[in-house]
Protein backbone atom coordinates (compact mmCIF):
# COMPACT_ATOMS: atom_id res chain seq x y z
CA UNK A 1 0.00 0.00 0.00
CA UNK A 2 1.27 3.48 -0.81
CA UNK A 3 0.07 6.80 0.54
CA UNK A 4 -0.84 8.86 -2.55
CA UNK A 5 1.60 11.63 -3.35
CA UNK A 6 -0.46 13.80 -5.67
CA UNK A 7 -1.63 16.18 -2.93
CA UNK A 8 1.76 16.37 -1.18
CA UNK A 9 0.14 15.57 2.18
CA UNK A 10 1.53 15.91 5.65
CA UNK A 11 1.43 12.42 7.13
CA UNK A 12 0.98 11.82 10.85
CA UNK A 13 1.28 8.26 12.11
CA UNK A 14 -0.05 6.74 15.30
CA UNK A 15 2.45 3.88 15.43
CA UNK A 16 5.90 4.70 14.16
CA UNK A 17 7.08 5.50 10.62
CA UNK A 18 4.89 4.38 7.78
CA UNK A 19 6.56 1.89 5.45
CA UNK A 20 5.23 3.12 2.11
CA UNK A 21 6.07 -0.03 0.19
CA UNK A 22 5.12 -2.58 2.81
CA UNK A 23 1.87 -3.67 1.18
CA UNK A 24 2.48 -2.60 -2.39
CA UNK A 25 3.08 -6.12 -3.64
CA UNK A 26 0.86 -7.91 -1.12
CA UNK A 27 -2.57 -6.70 -2.16
CA UNK A 28 -5.18 -9.40 -2.70
CA UNK A 29 -8.72 -9.11 -3.95
CA UNK A 30 -10.72 -7.71 -1.01
CA UNK A 31 -13.76 -9.35 0.50
CA UNK A 32 -16.95 -7.80 -0.85
CA UNK A 33 -20.20 -7.28 1.01
CA UNK A 34 -23.40 -8.86 -0.22
CA UNK A 35 -26.10 -6.55 -1.53
CA UNK A 36 -29.85 -6.43 -1.18
CA UNK A 37 -32.30 -5.97 -4.01
CA UNK A 38 -32.84 -2.22 -3.78
CA UNK A 39 -30.94 0.71 -2.34
CA UNK A 40 -33.60 1.73 0.19
CA UNK A 41 -34.09 -1.82 1.50
CA UNK A 42 -30.44 -2.50 2.18
CA UNK A 43 -29.00 -2.76 5.67
CA UNK A 44 -25.50 -1.38 5.26
CA UNK A 45 -24.48 -2.16 8.83
CA UNK A 46 -25.41 -5.80 8.31
CA UNK A 47 -23.39 -5.84 5.09
CA UNK A 48 -20.40 -4.45 6.96
CA UNK A 49 -20.87 -7.00 9.75
CA UNK A 50 -20.83 -9.82 7.18
CA UNK A 51 -17.76 -8.42 5.46
CA UNK A 52 -15.88 -8.14 8.74
CA UNK A 53 -16.78 -11.73 9.64
CA UNK A 54 -15.25 -12.89 6.36
CA UNK A 55 -12.14 -10.81 6.99
CA UNK A 56 -11.75 -12.39 10.43
CA UNK A 57 -12.04 -15.87 8.94
CA UNK A 58 -9.31 -15.07 6.43
CA UNK A 59 -7.07 -13.72 9.23
CA UNK A 60 -6.03 -10.73 7.14
CA UNK A 61 -5.67 -7.03 7.84
CA UNK A 62 -6.90 -5.12 4.80
CA UNK A 63 -6.10 -1.46 4.24
CA UNK A 64 -8.77 1.23 4.39
CA UNK A 65 -8.63 4.82 3.12
CA UNK A 66 -11.12 6.63 5.34
CA UNK A 67 -12.42 10.10 4.52
CA UNK A 68 -13.02 12.08 7.72
CA UNK A 69 -15.29 15.05 8.22
CA UNK A 70 -14.03 15.85 11.73
CA UNK A 71 -12.54 14.31 14.87
CA UNK A 72 -15.86 13.60 16.66
CA UNK A 73 -17.35 11.74 13.69
CA UNK A 74 -14.11 9.77 13.28
CA UNK A 75 -13.74 8.78 16.93
CA UNK A 76 -16.18 5.87 17.01
CA UNK A 77 -15.42 4.83 13.43
CA UNK A 78 -11.71 4.51 14.21
CA UNK A 79 -12.34 2.73 17.50
CA UNK A 80 -14.57 0.27 15.64
CA UNK A 81 -12.76 -0.31 12.34
CA UNK A 82 -9.17 -0.25 13.60
CA UNK A 83 -9.88 -3.64 15.14
CA UNK A 84 -9.99 -5.09 11.62
CA UNK A 85 -8.26 -2.65 9.23
CA UNK A 86 -5.05 -0.70 8.90
CA UNK A 87 -6.49 2.76 8.35
CA UNK A 88 -5.30 5.93 6.69
CA UNK A 89 -7.58 8.80 7.69
CA UNK A 90 -7.96 11.46 5.00
CA UNK A 91 -9.07 14.89 6.17
CA UNK A 92 -10.40 16.66 3.09
CA UNK A 93 -13.33 19.06 3.43
CA UNK A 94 -13.39 21.98 0.97
CA UNK A 95 -16.91 22.77 2.21
CA UNK A 96 -15.54 24.18 5.48
CA UNK A 97 -15.64 27.93 5.99
CA UNK A 98 -13.24 29.38 6.99
CA UNK A 99 -9.53 28.42 6.94
CA UNK A 100 -9.31 28.87 10.71
CA UNK A 101 -12.12 26.35 11.15
CA UNK A 102 -10.44 23.94 8.74
CA UNK A 103 -7.14 24.13 10.61
CA UNK A 104 -8.89 23.69 13.96
CA UNK A 105 -10.77 20.58 12.87
CA UNK A 106 -7.70 19.05 11.25
CA UNK A 107 -5.70 19.68 14.42
CA UNK A 108 -8.33 17.99 16.59
CA UNK A 109 -8.23 14.94 14.33
CA UNK A 110 -4.45 14.68 14.62
CA UNK A 111 -4.58 15.11 18.40
CA UNK A 112 -7.28 12.49 18.79
CA UNK A 113 -5.42 9.85 16.76
CA UNK A 114 -2.29 10.49 18.78
CA UNK A 115 -4.14 10.03 22.08
CA UNK A 116 -6.36 7.06 21.22
CA UNK A 117 -5.14 3.48 21.31
CA UNK A 118 -5.70 1.26 18.26
CA UNK A 119 -5.16 -2.42 17.58
CA UNK A 120 -3.83 -1.75 14.06
CA UNK A 121 -1.93 1.33 12.85
CA UNK A 122 -3.85 4.50 12.08
CA UNK A 123 -2.27 7.18 9.89
CA UNK A 124 -3.53 10.67 9.10
CA UNK A 125 -3.26 12.49 5.77
CA UNK A 126 -4.31 16.13 5.68
CA UNK A 127 -5.56 17.24 2.28
CA UNK A 128 -5.33 20.79 0.90
CA UNK A 129 -7.86 23.47 1.75
CA UNK A 130 -9.73 24.11 -1.50
CA UNK A 131 -12.96 26.05 -0.76
CA UNK A 132 -13.14 27.27 -4.36
CA UNK A 133 -14.02 23.72 -5.45
CA UNK A 134 -16.95 23.66 -3.07
CA UNK A 135 -18.31 27.01 -4.24
CA UNK A 136 -18.01 25.97 -7.89
CA UNK A 137 -19.95 22.82 -7.08
CA UNK A 138 -22.61 24.75 -5.12
CA UNK A 139 -23.17 27.43 -7.78
CA UNK A 140 -26.88 27.57 -8.61
CA UNK A 141 -27.75 25.47 -5.54
CA UNK A 142 -27.35 28.18 -2.92
CA UNK A 143 -31.06 28.17 -2.03
CA UNK A 144 -31.50 24.40 -1.91
CA UNK A 145 -32.45 23.32 1.65
CA UNK A 146 -29.96 21.48 3.82
CA UNK A 147 -30.05 17.73 3.18
CA UNK A 148 -30.86 18.15 -0.52
CA UNK A 149 -28.99 18.05 -3.81
CA UNK A 150 -26.28 20.49 -2.72
CA UNK A 151 -25.40 18.20 0.20
CA UNK A 152 -25.39 15.14 -2.07
CA UNK A 153 -22.92 16.82 -4.41
CA UNK A 154 -20.82 17.82 -1.41
CA UNK A 155 -20.68 14.16 -0.32
CA UNK A 156 -19.47 13.25 -3.78
CA UNK A 157 -16.88 16.04 -3.97
CA UNK A 158 -15.14 14.78 -0.86
CA UNK A 159 -15.65 11.08 -1.47
CA UNK A 160 -14.37 11.29 -5.03
CA UNK A 161 -11.06 12.71 -3.88
CA UNK A 162 -10.82 9.86 -1.38
CA UNK A 163 -11.67 7.25 -4.04
CA UNK A 164 -9.01 8.62 -6.42
CA UNK A 165 -6.30 8.54 -3.79
CA UNK A 166 -7.36 5.15 -2.48
CA UNK A 167 -7.03 3.76 -5.98
CA UNK A 168 -3.67 5.42 -6.58
CA UNK A 169 -2.42 4.15 -3.23
CA UNK A 170 -3.55 0.55 -3.84
CA UNK A 171 -5.81 0.47 -0.81
CA UNK A 172 -8.19 -2.43 -0.39
CA UNK A 173 -11.19 -0.27 0.54
CA UNK A 174 -12.32 3.31 0.92
CA UNK A 175 -15.26 4.87 2.74
CA UNK A 176 -16.26 7.99 4.69
CA UNK A 177 -17.25 8.75 8.27
CA UNK A 178 -20.19 10.89 7.10
CA UNK A 179 -22.86 8.26 7.69
CA UNK A 180 -22.41 8.50 11.46
CA UNK A 181 -24.44 11.71 11.51
CA UNK A 182 -28.21 11.36 12.00
CA UNK A 183 -28.52 14.30 9.59
CA UNK A 184 -26.65 12.59 6.73
CA UNK A 185 -28.34 10.35 4.15
CA UNK A 186 -26.64 6.95 4.52
CA UNK A 187 -28.28 5.31 1.45
CA UNK A 188 -27.13 8.23 -0.72
CA UNK A 189 -23.62 8.10 0.74
CA UNK A 190 -23.37 4.39 -0.07
CA UNK A 191 -24.86 4.88 -3.53
CA UNK A 192 -22.21 7.50 -4.31
CA UNK A 193 -19.46 5.37 -2.78
CA UNK A 194 -20.33 2.33 -4.86
CA UNK A 195 -20.50 4.39 -8.05
CA UNK A 196 -17.09 5.93 -7.34
CA UNK A 197 -15.70 2.51 -6.49
CA UNK A 198 -16.68 1.26 -9.92
CA UNK A 199 -15.15 4.33 -11.60
CA UNK A 200 -11.82 4.23 -9.78
CA UNK A 201 -11.47 0.50 -9.28
CA UNK A 202 -11.42 0.39 -5.49
CA UNK A 203 -13.97 -1.32 -3.26
CA UNK A 204 -16.31 0.88 -1.25
CA UNK A 205 -16.79 -0.25 2.34
CA UNK A 206 -20.53 -0.19 3.13
CA UNK A 207 -21.39 1.93 6.13
CA UNK A 208 -24.11 3.32 8.31
CA UNK A 209 -22.00 4.17 11.31
CA UNK A 210 -24.83 5.70 13.31
CA UNK A 211 -26.16 2.15 13.79
CA UNK A 212 -25.12 0.03 16.81
CA UNK A 213 -25.18 3.25 18.89
CA UNK A 214 -22.30 4.62 16.83
CA UNK A 215 -23.43 8.22 17.06
CA UNK A 216 -23.98 7.91 20.82
CA UNK A 217 -20.51 6.40 21.23
CA UNK A 218 -18.97 9.27 19.23
CA UNK A 219 -20.48 11.74 21.70
CA UNK A 220 -19.05 9.74 24.61
CA UNK A 221 -15.59 9.64 23.04
CA UNK A 222 -15.77 13.36 22.28
CA UNK A 223 -16.34 14.00 25.97
CA UNK A 224 -13.63 11.57 27.01
CA UNK A 225 -10.99 13.24 24.81
CA UNK A 226 -12.33 16.78 25.11
CA UNK A 227 -12.91 17.08 21.37
CA UNK A 228 -14.11 20.26 19.73
CA UNK A 229 -17.68 19.59 18.54
CA UNK A 230 -18.97 22.06 15.95
CA UNK A 231 -22.72 22.69 15.66
CA UNK A 232 -22.81 22.80 11.85
CA UNK A 233 -21.31 20.69 9.07
CA UNK A 234 -18.85 23.36 8.00
CA UNK A 235 -20.25 25.17 4.97
CA UNK A 236 -21.64 28.71 4.97
CA UNK A 237 -25.09 27.38 4.10
CA UNK A 238 -25.31 25.05 7.08
CA UNK A 239 -23.92 27.78 9.33
CA UNK A 240 -26.67 30.16 8.21
CA UNK A 241 -29.28 27.46 8.71
CA UNK A 242 -27.99 26.73 12.21
CA UNK A 243 -28.05 30.44 13.07
CA UNK A 244 -31.62 30.71 11.76
CA UNK A 245 -32.74 27.77 13.90
CA UNK A 246 -31.08 29.23 16.98
CA UNK A 247 -32.84 32.54 16.41
CA UNK A 248 -36.16 30.72 16.04
CA UNK A 249 -35.60 28.85 19.29
CA UNK A 250 -34.74 32.11 21.06
CA UNK A 251 -37.92 33.77 19.74
CA UNK A 252 -40.01 30.77 20.81
CA UNK A 253 -38.42 30.84 24.26
CA UNK A 254 -39.16 34.55 24.61
CA UNK A 255 -42.75 34.00 23.46
CA UNK A 256 -43.24 31.20 26.03
CA UNK A 257 -41.67 33.36 28.72
CA UNK A 258 -43.99 36.28 27.90
CA UNK A 259 -47.03 34.02 27.95
CA UNK A 260 -46.02 32.54 31.32
CA UNK A 261 -45.44 36.03 32.72
CA UNK A 262 -48.89 37.13 31.57
CA UNK A 263 -50.43 34.08 33.26
CA UNK A 264 -48.67 34.87 36.52
CA UNK A 265 -49.74 38.52 36.37
CA UNK A 266 -53.30 37.50 35.53
CA UNK A 267 -53.39 35.22 38.59
CA UNK A 268 -52.16 38.05 40.82
CA UNK A 269 -54.87 40.40 39.51
CA UNK A 270 -57.58 37.86 40.26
Amino acid sequence: MMIPKVIHPIVFTHMGMYDLGRRQNMRKKPVRAGKGNTLNNRNYQRELDNLIENIKKEEKTPTLFLHSGCAPCSSYVLEYLSEYFEITVFFYNPNISFREEYVKRAGELRRMTEEMNFRHPVHVVEGPYEPEKFFRMAKGLEDVPEGGERCFRCYRLRMEEAAKLASEGNFDYFTTTLSISPLKNAPKINEIGEELGEIYGVFHLPSDFKKKNGYKRSIELSGEYGLYRQNYCGCVFSKKEQERRMQEREREAKTRGSAQEKQRNSGKTL
